[in-house]
């Protein structure tokens, strides 16, 4: 089967290719109908595709004619897209289907003029000026898209992960965010065969976000890669290892110079990853919370390079950064330094996180790889509200682990020492809010003990004059195994409220972990 796209009721529109002669591929465009039986008609006209039947005297297709049929052939699709264009809207989405069909005869099909070279102006550094980059799928939208998402793969000795994080990509978005996002994979192997092999699996797969631009698939040949010879053994890293973080650093390198121009944000993820559902939505709430501030990077989850967010006007310098230091450290510890760099000191990373590491097997000789992110949320239409506030605690702070940490994007826990029965932590609103819902995880994997064995949660109101606390509360729950949870708090209480607190009931050795405070609040609120 060739091409297939849906069409009015009963009809496909095909686009077949044949070989009419050897080194030759022509196609054409007919309309079928697979219940009837008579010949279907083309919009095209057929080429001649046996050799010995293309004789010179059966060869009179003159310019005038081709260019009359092709003339007419776009009426008729002009006539049939009017027809049925409206019915159309209410059908089911855009079907693609390609089977059978060569590994190169895909991608010549989802980009038709081949594998085309793209010519990237970036800035001075000479490995990043007019890199020349293969685009092997898809088509650059001539419209900036509010974000890209980038991705580096590359052959894993064991696991192949790159088809479940895209499917995850576009099945947890709707049409409308799609609409807003472009997801570019570099293929980065140095084997050009595997390259191409994924290339038409992913084409197949995903034929449907390629041919709306949704998706696109670059390589950056490897004669425009510094050496990956003779590297710098920091950190008394295996020669080995110190080639692979070598060169993933210079793979996002170029991926930045090639997605530095495609959107407003961009955001990095790796080949091996779930995406929270309506991710991109998340993206845009934590980006209006952080609204005139001068940031340089936002995160969406705590590992490695996963999750991070950088204005694309800053790609530029970030690649430039990579390429300089590519051989000095591995790239998640570089883009640190760059972060510091900008003038940014303290992580701003948004609870829970929105995209979780799924690889059993490192893409590094295939060692097992069991990192998973704890603070992960499948929903990020589920994220909390978080009102503005001041947090006080009567328990004694430990070290700089500050009561903030718990409740804003800071990275980091609240950790309180000795806490005892009528021992506090407050959160006071700067404004009234109908809270609707409230979750509190206490406790930590590395600090098992220290969570909260017994204590309450109580909503207040009436603020106190000093702003540190509330003259009335109402206790509206317990907590069990040191985690609270409950929705439907406004049903309780007869109006806004002013504070939250946990207050602890019984005396506990152990010290106390917040992981995390999560408030909703009514719509207006």
């Amino acid at each position: 089967m060739g091409l297939s796209v849906s069409a009015p009721r009963g009809w496909a529109l095909t686009w077949s290719p044949v070989s009419p002669l050897p080194g030759q591929t022509w196609s054409y465009l007919q309309w079928k109908n697979p219940r009837r039986t008579q010949e279907p008609f083309s919009l095209l006209p057929r080429p001649c595709y046996k050799a010995s039947a293309c004789r010179p005297s059966a060869m009179r297709c003159s310019l005038k004619r081709y260019l009359t049929a092709a003339l007419t052939a776009s009426f008729l699709l002009l006539l049939l897209f009017l027809l049925y264009g409206g019915s159309q809207q209410e059908q089911d989405p855009l079907e693609v289907e390609l089977r059978g069909l060569a590994p190169a005869t895909v991608l010549q099909l989802l980009q038709p003029e081949g594998a085309q070279h793209i010519l990237r102006n970036t800035d001075d550094l000479s490995a990043l000026h007019n890199v020349s980059y293969h685009l092997l799928a898809g088509s650059l939208s001539p419209h900036k898209k509010f974000l890209a998402v980038g991705l580096a793969s590359v052959r894993r000795p064991r696991g192949y992960y790159l088809p479940a994080t895209l499917q995850s990509l576009f099945k947890q978005s709707t049409e409308e965010e799609l609409q807003e996002m472009v997801v570019v994979v570099h293929l980065a192997d140095a084997d050009p065969r595997w390259n191409m092999r994924v290339a038409a699996n992913i084409a197949h797969k995903f034929a449907h976000h390629i041919l709306l631009g949704r998706l696109l698939l670059i390589h950056a040949p490897h004669e425009f890669y510094p050496t990956l010879k003779g590297l710098k053994r920091n950190y008394n890293d295996p020669e080995e290892r110190v080639r692979f973080r070598s060169k993933q650093n210079v793979d996002y390198a170029f991926l930045l110079a090639f997605a530095a121009n495609l959107s407003s944000y961009y955001l990095m993820i790796e080949d091996d990853v779930w995406c929270a559902k309506s991710f991109l939505t998340g993206i845009r709430k934590a980006l209006a919370s952080q609204e005139g501030s001068n940031w340089a990077t936002l995160e969406f989850s705590k590992l490695g390079y996963i999750g991070k967010l950088y204005r694309s006007s800053d790609l530029p310098r970030l690649a430039r950064f990579l390429l300089l230091f590519y051989q000095e450290m591995p790239c998640d510890w570089l883009l640190v330094h760059f972060r510091l760099l900008l003038t940014q000191k303290d992580v701003i990373r948004f609870k829970p996180s929105l995209f979780q590491h799924m690889g059993l097997y490192s893409s590094f000789q295939g060692t097992v790889n069991r990192l998973e992110d704890d603070e992960f949320q499948a929903d990020a239409l589920d994220l909390p509200d978080n009102p503005p506030a001041a947090l006080f605690t009567s328990m004694s702070v430990f070290e700089n682990y500050e009561p903030l940490k718990a409740y804003s994007t800071a990275e980091g826990y609240f950790w309180g020492k000795d806490p005892t029965a009528g021992s506090v932590f407050s959160v006071i609103f700067q404004q009234p809010a109908r809270v609707t819902r409230v979750r509190v995880r206490t406790g930590s994997d590395e600090r098992r003990g220290d969570f909260l064995h017994t204590g309450v949660l109580e909503l207040g109101r009436r603020r106190r004059a000093d702003g540190r606390d509330c003259s009335a509360y109402t206790t509206v729950g317990t907590f069990e195994k040191g985690t609270f949870e409950q929705r439907g708090l406004e049903r309780g209480t007869p109006g806004p409220v002013e504070c939250v607190r946990i207050r602890v009931t019984r005396d506990q050795s152990e010290w106390l972990i917040i992981q995390s405070i999560d408030i909703w609040t009514a719509a207006g609120t």
